[in-house]
């Protein structure tokens, strides 16, 4: 498979942050680490998710990030892995969607997104998405066309819906327009949970 390397420096507000479109095998040994820091930091201690995070399912997908300086603690802005379906499930999932505190409600969530859902398009071009997600979430991610599907139901005590996304087709625009302006960026609502 080829390597899918894409670097993309943006700016958001007023830190560079830099993103990365990675398989496993390609991370480096401290982007990893940060990266689990990062999920266990918002999965584990925010949300309370007691689980093991490391669930067996990093090396088969395709890790989505930003970071800002990489000599921080904590440099990583926003983090999504995409996994990609087999025979037996095509459907591309995403999952371990986050975005640190400092980045929330300027947009970042939305820009994670983008690039899942473009990146989906270009390697699983005419496969349907999915995601789990808190409920209070639901609105937010059907501005990029996914529909509810699956609950509610329970997750570690909090309220979680499934969401799937259907392909597009070539004349359809990828995303809808339920984004409202902050300071000339285009933003929504990203909940706390994100």
């Amino acid at each position: 498979m080829a390597t899918g390397v894409r670097r993309c420096a943006t700016c958001l507000g007023e830190t560079v942050m830099n993103w990365k479109t990675l398989e496993f095998e390609h991370l480096t040994a401290r982007e990893l680490y940060l990266i689990l820091r990062a999920r266990s930091a918002v999965f584990v201690v925010e949300q309370w998710h007691v689980h093991l995070d490391a669930d067996g399912h990093d090396e088969g997908a395709l890790h989505i990030f930003a970071a800002e300086d990489m000599t921080r603690p904590m440099p990583i802005m926003a983090y999504a892995r995409i996994q990609p379906g087999d025979t037996e499930d095509p459907e591309v999932v995403i999952d371990k969607v986050l975005t640190s505190p400092a980045r929330r409600g300027d947009g970042t969530a939305e820009v994670l997104i983008e690039r899942a859902l473009n990146t989906i398009s270009e390697r699983w071009p005419g496969r349907v998405v999915r995601l789990t997600a808190p409920i209070g979430l639901r609105g937010f991610y059907e501005q990029f066309g996914f529909r509810k599907t699956d609950g509610p139901f329970l997750d570690h005590g909090t309220p979680f819906i499934g969401l799937r996304r259907q392909p597009r087709g070539g004349g359809q625009p990828m995303f809808s327009g339920l984004r409202r302006e902050r300071g000339g960026l285009s933003v929504v609502s990203t909940f706390e949970l994100l």
